[in-house]
């Protein structure tokens, strides 16, 4: 739990890695924190439990990638794309 955005946003600079999360009910700070924090997902108002792919609706996932460049041999423009989640909750939780 940290003070404020900018307060989250350095932790998460400093040991933030491939799912982070803001608990907030201002919409302008969830904006800016989705806008600020580069994660493949992003969670507001929800857990990063749901960083799954059955959970994001890609069917069973055969890994999960934590570095920003995950593709090594022959690349072409498909796999120098990456995407970035955004999951946005009223407090959803994942048991």
């Amino acid at each position: 739990v940290v003070g404020g955005l900018e307060e989250a946003l350095e932790h998460i600079a400093r040991y933030g890695d491939h799912s982070d999360a803001i608990i907030t009910e201002n919409p302008a700070v969830a904006e800016a924190f989705v806008a600020a924090v580069d994660s493949s997902a992003v969670f507001v108002n929800a857990s990063t439990r749901f960083n799954d792919g059955a959970q994001l609706g890609l069917g069973a996932e055969i890994a999960v990638s934590t570095q920003r460049l995950h593709v090594r041999g022959p690349m072409a423009l498909r796999e120098l794309t990456t995407y970035k989640w955004v999951v946005e909750g009223e407090g959803h939780v994942r048991a």
